[in-house]
This record gives structure tokens, sequence and C-alpha cells, in this order.
């Protein structure tokens, strides 16, 4: 008997399905497959996973193939996809910063700004950007698929790449400059139009959306507890920076408060010192899997 109420989802296959799988976790969903299935198991019977490369996504979700899934902007851009943009979600393979698209050159090329790419060629696997890129631009030149490996391909088989990187260290380790950024992508959550239209699939989806930003939101904060002497109050509040403000409750022990903030992970060993020597005594900072606003 076919089920009901059941969204088909595609995960990104490759690069970013480990930090996919890791977001899912801490959004509270269990994602687990096997090396060789392209059919993850999920721990809700109302989502139904598919593994889906990144740069096929936008395709099968407009075509209907799948309801909704996770793709770059990029490759919504790439396929010209007609789809639903539910959210955008930042993060990438190495961490929460945006991924670029950069025309590079080796070190030695004559290639300074894009329009020396006037009349040269060009490998990518990003060709039809490019292309639009370089017409909008008024810019003549040839643009080859590349299968893989384009960074090794100038000076023998291109004069230039436009390459995906994150920190261009493979850049450099290939002996290449970056000569211009032309796209920031990151990641997206989009839906089929039809399927967006559906009022159980819609909410479906923002409900997934919601614990999926939680958990991004969470990514990079963690959250700080202490007891404060209520006379130093305000010098704790000056110096704990917040999501909102802090939430504080009276202890029985009589003119002391409990002090509780979210607050930025990387800021907790520049805050500790100044807290204590505020008299704030049991500081505990503690991991958060969501953050809802």
């Amino acid at each position: 008997m076919e089920k009901t109420n059941v969204l088909r989802l595609g995960l990104p296959k490759g690069s970013l399905q480990e930090s996919t799988f890791k977001l899912f976790r801490k959004a509270g969903y269990h994602v687990t497959v096997s090396s060789r299935s392209y059919y993850p198991s999920i721990d809700d019977p109302e989502l139904e996973g598919m593994l889906i490369r990144a740069q096929e996504m936008a395709r099968y979700v407009e075509n209907g193939v799948l309801d909704c899934g996770l793709t770059g902007y990029d490759w919504i851009l790439e396929n010209n996809a007609d789809v639903e943009v539910v959210t955008e979600l930042n993060y990438a393979k190495e961490g929460l910063k945006p991924v670029r698209w950069v025309v590079a050159v080796p070190n030695d090329s004559p290639i300074r700004t894009v329009r020396d790419l006037q009349g040269k060629r060009i490998a990518t696997e990003l060709v039809g950007f490019t292309k639009r890129y370089l017409s909008d631009n008024n810019i003549v030149a040839e643009v080859d698929f590349s299968w893989g490996a384009t960074e090794v391909k100038p000076p023998q088989l291109a004069d230039a790449i436009v390459e995906l990187t994150e920190t261009g260290s493979s850049l450099r380790a290939n002996n290449l400059r970056i000569v211009e950024t032309i796209l920031v992508s990151t990641t997206r959550f989009i839906a089929n139009k039809k399927a967006w239209q559906d009022p159980w699939k819609q909410e479906k989806i923002q409900n997934l959306v919601l614990l999926l930003k939680g958990a991004l939101a969470a990514e990079e904060r963690v959250g700080l507890k202490m007891n404060i002497p209520e006379e130093n109050l305000n010098a704790v509040k000056e110096i704990l920076p917040a999501l909102h403000s802090p939430t504080i409750s009276e202890l029985t022990d009589k003119g002391w408060l409990a002090l509780e903030v979210i607050i930025e992970e990387r800021l907790v060993r520049q805050l500790i010192p100044p807290l204590k020597k505020v008299g704030a005594t049991g500081i505990v900072e503690y991991p958060l899997n969501k953050v809802i606003p």
C-alpha cells in the first residue's frame, strides 16, 4: 500500500554529505546510509530521503522527482532551475563560510582581469553560469566542461579556470592565483513549486527548515551560566553580549543571582576572566543543539 503524507527529500551526495548529515543530527533527525546506497534511512516515517549530487539536485526538484532538497545557490543558477527557494542555510563542507567561484590563472599568466579572458580557453564545471557571466561582460571566450582535476589544466589545457574554493589553499598548492570572484554561493533549501502549494508538504518543509536553521544558529554559540552578587549585576551585564537579554533568577542565598546567557563560543575565553573579577562564580559553559529565535 502506498504511503501517504511522505515528503521526498534530496540530500546532497559528495562534499556536502557529511556536513549535511551532521546538521540534521543537531536538528533532531538521525540519518544513516550504507556506503553503496543512495537511499538513506531517516528516523521520521514522513521523510523519504535520496542522495543526489548537488549539481543535479535543482533539476530533480524542478521536475518533481523530489519534493525538496538541499543544494548550492550556484547549482540552482547553473541549471536555471524554476524552484521555490525556501531559505538559505549558510554552511559548507568545511564550516559556515560561503563558497566562491573564482577565475584563476597560473601565477605567471599575463591575465590580470576578466577582460583579459577575451579569446581565451576556460575550463570549468560551471559552464552555463560562466558563459552567461562572460556574455554579460561582453567577453567572447571558449568555455570547456571540466570533468574534474580542473586545477591542473592550466596552462597546457586551458588559459584559465573557473573553480570552486572555500579557502583558496588548493589553488595556491597548484601555483594558481585568483583573478576575480564571479559568484558567492551558500546552501539553499529548495522545493518543487507544486509540492510547495500542497498544505501538508509546505508545513512539513517549514517545520524541517525551522529546526535546521535552529541547529545552524547554535553551531557557533554556547550557553554560559553563573552565579553573581546582586550588587554587581550591572557590571556583569556590561561585560556580556547576548542574543537577547540574559535570563536572571534569584538564588536562595540572599544577595545572589543566577544568570544565564547565549553567546558566541569564540568570545568565552575573553569573557571569563573579567566575569571572575566582578564576582561571578560557578561559571559553566555548555554546548547547544538548537537556537530557535
